[in-house]
């Protein structure tokens, strides 16, 4: 059975803005994460985020980890570009030297970077140590689509209210993620790794207002038989509903969940963590354990996002299959324990 791999979705929704939108909070972002199916080696995040009312500097993220603890990261600005191609189509979307693009609508896309990173350690960054050398870095990425894209608020009726009519809209903003293959090569200062792995792209349009954010658990990961899974969880509150959506990919169909057991951000430990978790879904429990390999983490605290954040690649393990995916995690810095 062909998959469709667009969801129904126009082709048109995978394309960029061209100009620049007219409310001053409007924000297009792009990211992307990826890893190799070694777990040597992960793109923990990397991405663009551009606001209309600073549409021509936006912001750049690059996190590159190592199961050693290593991390190379990039954090500011970039001059933004959003060029259009000779068929009036915008298929690029990019900040200084990070670029990301479009090649097929929801089954081919790019992502190449060109710069300096500084050379860290997870670690370092969890103590908000952001001292080091800046080496040069080059990546280059191909992505190939392999399931069809998750909608955020579409699963279920819970989490279209909540999305819809609730605050999960205004934390999430219009959005869509989906699970792809990856190819890629990656130098850094002198040495170089090309890697065969998977991936995570997500594509957001739309406002968002992110105070008041008290906490997520994002996990997701493609396995080698096309089986997958993706979840967005916020922690419970007593006093209000909270959102809760996942789903299970079968090699075919897009099965509705919740994160049951979510492993909520508790310690910044840059890798070793017992991260697994149970998607319930009404043909039952679909239990995967996780651990995590390589993160960058961000102390909390900083204006533009004041929780305790860690985005790091993780090890999967579901029914005898192994796959290295993602996880991004983040809680109020008041709520870290140790």
């Amino acid at each position: 059975m062909a998959i469709d791999l667009a969801g129904d979705m126009s082709p048109s929704k995978d394309f960029f803005l061209a100009e620049k939108p007219e409310d001053p909070q409007f924000r297009e972002s792009a990211s992307y994460w990826i890893s190799d199916d070694k777990g040597l080696i992960g793109l923990p995040r990397v991405g663009i985020e551009a606001v209309s009312e600073s549409w021509d500097q936006r912001g750049i993220q690059v996190n590159l980890g190592f199961s050693s603890g290593r991390t190379a990261i990039v954090r500011g600005a970039g001059a933004g570009r959003s060029p259009v191609d000779a068929d009036g189509v915008c298929r690029t979307f990019a900040a200084g030297g990070l670029e990301f693009r479009c090649v097929e609508p929801f089954r081919a896309l790019t992502l190449a970077y060109e710069g300096e990173a500084l050379d860290t350690t997870a670690a370092k960054l969890a103590e908000g140590d952001y001292k080091g050398a800046q080496v040069p870095l080059h990546i280059e990425v191909a992505l190939t689509c392999a399931a069809p894209p998750w909608v955020s608020g579409t699963l279920s009726e819970d989490a279209k209210e909540l999305f819809d009519k609730g605050f999960a809209g205004a934390f999430i903003s219009p959005r869509y993620e989906q699970l792809c293959t990856a190819r890629g090569s990656v130098r850094f200062g002198t040495e170089e790794w090309t890697f065969d792995g998977t991936g995570l792209r997500i594509h957001r349009q739309g406002l968002r207002d992110t105070q008041g954010f008290w906490g997520h658990c994002w996990p997701s990961a493609l396995f080698p038989s096309g089986k997958g899974f993706g979840a967005l969880a916020f922690p419970e509150r007593p006093d209000q509903p909270t959102y809760n959506e996942a789903f299970v990919f079968d090699g075919e169909r897009m099965i509705p969940a919740v994160l049951v057991d979510a492993p909520w951000l508790r310690r910044l430990q840059p890798n070793g963590e017992d991260v697994s978790l149970t998607l319930r879904t009404k043909e039952g429990d679909v239990r995967i354990e996780g651990e995590t390999v390589l993160s960058a983490c961000m102390p909390g605290g900083l204006p533009e996002f004041p929780p305790a954040l860690q985005q790091a690649g993780v090890r999967y393990r579901w029914d005898g299959e192994e796959t290295f995916g993602m996880m991004e995690r983040s809680i109020p810095v008041e709520l870290l324990e140790g």
